[in-house]
């Protein structure tokens, strides 16, 4: 989940992180506002995009009958494709310095690492082609974590000393306690700037692990209050219902037990020809109840025009199946087709209830998948 600037920086103020004295609007008069209390201040659009100052998304005024012009032409426009809906409005700040500095999972290392570099306010992808002596690493052991020896260590490889260098320590030991304490994936200031005051954290860069949000209900209200999270609306809400879905792009619903059956499934269909609308797995030991609402949720989705249920019982009964196939069909209605392949524990139990309600199924995933996809008419 990527959060917009604005909400970074009021985590990064909770945790001791300066940023600019600031306004969040939505319309000219209150950025006409803004700027005749904070004078000389920069407009930033509010999107979640990377690029914005390239693409006009950030701009300088120095008068509220300038700021209006700003504000009027950045409302309602695009920056790389995402809308404009609020601007960030903050006071311009003097620097002598600046720097990038950014924390972010390491793939191969499977730990977090210290990213920070002189040459702030430049996009970091550019500055590792170009300079990468420039960048100093520093990979985080997760059982001991950052200490402040190695904040300082950082500090000083990027040639600050006394003050300065203890000052930038802090900052960067905050800057990993966001990450660690909110599962971050990715979090950057870029630039962070020296003033006469200390360190300032003009930009701020916040991405959220998706899959952590249950630890951050706080977070949660964010990403339905203007965050924007990687999962669309269906998927929140089938979080909401303790679903494990993904959303995809065809017309045959899928439901399975088990991650490793329910993605052989969408290799099926595809195979087939068909394209899956969904991935949802409901797991092991899943009852009546949880297939009736895990069935009627993917029926729920206009999109779908048939539904594959692919069951291989283990401590999942497929009798239970069968009741909230039942279920789901009486509470849905028969308009939505489903296919349904049902194997493993009480099976012939499981069919003869589904046989007895006018449900038909099919004893092989190939057969089922063919089934769905000639029931939508191919692709």
């Amino acid at each position: 989940m990527k959060l917009l600037e604005y909400q970074a920086k009021k985590i990064f103020l909770d945790y001791g992180i300066r940023t600019p004295r600031g306004n969040l609007v939505d319309s000219v008069r209150k950025a006409r506002e803004a700027v005749t209390r904070l004078g000389t201040v920069a407009i930033k659009a509010q999107v979640p995009v990377g690029g914005r100052g390239k693409a006009g998304g950030i701009q300088f005024a120095d008068s509220p009958d300038y700021a209006e012009l700003v504000a009027m032409d950045l409302l309602g426009s695009e920056v790389r494709g995402a809308k404009v809906g609020r601007l960030l409005i903050e006071e311009k700040i003097d620097f002598t310095d600046e720097l990038y500095l950014g924390v972010t999972v390491d793939r191969r290392t499977r730990s977090y690492v210290v990213l920070a570099s002189r040459e702030g306010g430049v996009d970091i992808e550019e500055v590792s082609s170009m300079t990468p002596e420039s960048i100093v690493r520093h990979s985080v052991d997760p059982v001991i974590g950052l200490r402040d020896h190695h904040s300082r260590r950082i500090a000083d490889l990027l040639g600050y000393s006394g003050d300065e260098m203890f000052s930038l320590a802090s900052i960067i030991g905050r800057l990993y306690r966001v990450a660690w304490e909110k599962d971050v994936e990715l979090t950057e200031i870029n630039p962070l700037v020296l003033t006469p005051d200390g360190f300032v954290a003009l930009d701020a860069r916040l991405n959220i692990d998706t899959n952590a949000l249950f630890r951050h209900p706080d977070l949660v209200e964010v990403s339905r209050s203007g965050g924007f999270s990687d999962l669309s609306t269906r998927e929140i809400k089938a979080q909401d219902h303790g679903l494990t879905y993904v959303e995809l792009d065809g017309n045959i619903g899928i439901v399975g037990n088990g991650a490793g059956l329910t993605m052989a499934t969408l290799d099926t269909v595809t195979l087939y020809g068909g394209r899956p609308a969904n991935f949802l797995d409901l797991g092991g030991g899943a009852s009546a109840e949880r297939i009736e609402a895990g069935v009627s949720f993917v029926m729920e989705d206009s999109r779908v025009k048939a539904v594959f249920v692919n069951i291989l019982g283990g401590i999942t009964r497929c009798d239970d199946i069968a009741k909230g196939l039942v279920m789901a069909r009486s509470r849905m209605g028969a308009d939505i087709p489903l296919v349904v392949r049902l194997v493993g524990t009480n099976e012939e139990k499981g069919r003869r209830f589904l046989r007895a309600q006018g449900i038909s199924t099919l004893e092989t995933m190939e057969e089922a998948a063919e089934r769905a996809v000639s029931l939508v008419g191919g692709s």
